[in-house]
């Protein structure tokens, strides 16, 4: 039989075994209703007919008047329609008659008489009723008591059939799901030997067979994928110990998952013996791995002495984050992330640092031996435009003036190439020296304001009073205030503002350059301060080479300040550097 079959057919008993307690209730309660209402509906309404007609006798002596006249009479008509005890009608007849002989006597003598003779019948009609009130309540008791112990009886039948059911068909449901809990708590647990044996043709029984089978493959799946696994651990460490670069591994708690040979050779460990140890104790004893582990900035170079020369690692780290679902009670599913360690890489780029290295002395090289025909050729440009060496046309001293707007050209991304080369090299040196701000940004106007009248641009200061000294190199910090200025002309339209701001914040004074032209696109705005990079023009304004953005960053990073840039299309663009105040 079916679970479905059975729960209907427990449920149905039930409901047959209330149906029928309910129905003997509602009959012996029916059978006490109707002696109660024999009692209150005939009796007590004769008693209630006469009491009124004895009221109207007792408010005034006959002849009545013509109201309680009406009452006497319509209660007597009412008493006479409800007699239904043995003797009432004789008492009611006389009640008539009397009546009637009052409208019929003429002396006092006779009124009171038959007064008297209407009052007995009135008494006689009270006793009878009262006597019948008084059987019919002792009936109704009869009956009610009888009806209680029907009741009682089918009550307590009921209620032992109903405490049998209660205590055995839970356990009918009950009793299997708790051995699925513990079997399927078993399989959890990596038990998929676990099995359930149910000998009913239900759906238990069904559901037992598909446990078992589920169980069944999932022990044969456990006994063909371990060591499939086993191969495939072996052959990932395989991997991570042939791999060119140094690899660590640590897990979320600090223990060290893995690292491959060589990483254990730079750090000087023993590989074997590393493994599942804390590396917080191990950064105790080896400054390299803490360097590793705990690196000062985001992406660092470390120099290490491997294959008999100093070599150069990049250190790369990478967060390892796998799914986390969360299954909360009454709370739908929860799909988050959750990190299980990190993985430091080691990439040797020595034979780049070597190349980057050749490339910087190349550069320096170059700038060096072509600043020397440049400065001769702009002496060279200075004589021929001399009247004394003799008189050129028109067109002569336009091609002189190319030619100078040239070598200036030239030589200034000479300049630049060489600052480049110090900064690449670690041979940048500054002359640091106590200045006010104001002489920094007086020497800036004062360089480009040939410049700025030439387009008709305004150059308007906004320098607060009593700024604070900075510690600075003059020369390189209004290099690069120049630099702004510069750029802020070129990309600026004829007769328009450059506004230079020097202001005080948070223990820094801020040096800011802003223009009101087509401002940049953010894309290349995070680009701007790298080397070689230009931003792609429209052809009307002169690109340079890409390096005084980058020089300036280098030479305010070197004097412990920050640079950045703000802009807007067609809002312009803002400039800025700060620089520690003494």
């Amino acid at each position: 039989m079916k679970i479905k079959t059975k729960l209907h057919a427990g449920f149905g008993f039930l409901f047959v075994i209330v149906l029928a307690f309910g129905l003997i209730a509602l009959f012996f309660l029916n059978q006490i209703s109707t002696k109660a209402k024999l009692i209150l509906k005939d009796n007590y309404k004769s008693i209630n007919y006469v009491a009124q007609i004895r009221n109207v006798m007792d408010e005034e002596g006959y002849p009545f008047s013509r109201l309680n006249a009406q009452v006497f009479e319509r209660n007597l008509e009412l008493e006479k329609e409800n007699i239904t005890e043995p003797g009432e009608r004789n008492a009611v007849e006389r009640i008539i008659a009397g009546y009637e002989q009052l409208k019929t006597a003429s002396s006092a003598v006779a009124i009171k008489s038959v007064e008297r003779n209407i009052r007995f019948a009135i008494r006689n009609i009270e006793e009878v009723n009262m006597k019948a009130i008084h059987d019919k309540n002792e009936l109704a008791n009869r009956e009610y008591s009888r009806a209680g112990i029907y009741i009682s009886v089918a009550a307590s039948f009921c209620f032992i059939i109903l405490f049998t059911f209660i205590v055995n068909f839970p356990g009918f449901v009950a009793n299997p799901l708790a051995e699925f809990s513990q079997a399927i708590r078993q399989v959890g647990n990596g038990n998929y030997l676990q099995r359930l044996h149910f000998n009913n043709n239900d759906e238990f029984s069904e559901l037992a067979t598909s446990f078992n089978s589920m169980a069944k493959k999932l022990n044969d799946w456990e006994n063909s994928n371990l060591s499939k696994l086993k191969s495939e651990k072996s052959r990932i460490e395989a991997i991570i110990a042939q791999m060119q670069d140094a690899i660590i591994g640590v897990d979320e708690k600090g223990d060290v998952l893995f690292l491959n040979q060589l990483a254990a050779k730079l750090i000087g460990v023993d590989e074997k013996t590393t493994l599942s140890q804390n590396v917080e104790d191990l950064m105790k004893r080896n400054e390299l791995l803490k360097n590793i582990i705990q690196p000062q900035d985001d992406n660092i170079i470390l120099k290490i002495y491997a294959d008999e020369r100093e070599s150069f690692f990049q250190l790369e780290s990478r967060e390892i984050v796998v799914p986390n679902i969360q299954v909360e009670e009454d709370q739908p599913i929860i799909s988050s992330s959750r990190s299980v360690g990190n993985v430091y890489v080691l990439k040797n780029v020595t034979q780049f640092k070597e190349l980057d290295q050749a490339k910087t002395n190349f550069i320096a090289t170059v700038s060096h031996e072509l600043k020397t025909p440049l400065s001769s050729i702009k002496m060279s440009l200075q004589l021929l435009r001399d009247i004394r060496v003799g008189e050129m046309n028109g067109e002569q001293l336009e091609l002189l003036a190319h030619i100078q707007d040239d070598s200036d050209r030239l030589l200034k991304i000479t300049s630049e190439l060489l600052d480049l080369s110090q900064v690449e090299s670690g041979n940048l040196k500054l002359s640091f020296a106590l200045t006010k701000p104001q002489e920094i940004v007086q020497f800036a106007v004062d360089a480009v304001k040939f410049q700025a009248e030439q387009k008709s641009i305004q150059l308007e200061l906004k320098c607060e009073d009593n700024l604070p000294e900075v510690n600075v190199d003059i020369q390189k910090t209004a290099w690069v205030l120049v630099n702004f200025l510069s750029n802020a002309l070129r990309y600026s339209s004829e007769k328009s503002k450059v506004v230079i701001e020097v202001v005080e914040r948070n223990g820094f004074v801020e040096f800011s350059v802003r223009d009101f032209g087509k401002g940049i696109e953010e894309k290349y705005q995070k680009r701007l301060f790298d080397r070689y990079f230009q931003v792609p023009t429209d052809g009307q304004n002169k690109s340079g080479s890409g390096l005084g953005l980058a020089i300036s960053k280098d030479f305010i990073e070197a004097e412990s300040g920050k640079i950045w840039v703000e802009s807007a299309i067609g809002e312009g663009s803002r400039f800025c550097f700060t620089l520690p105040k003494i």
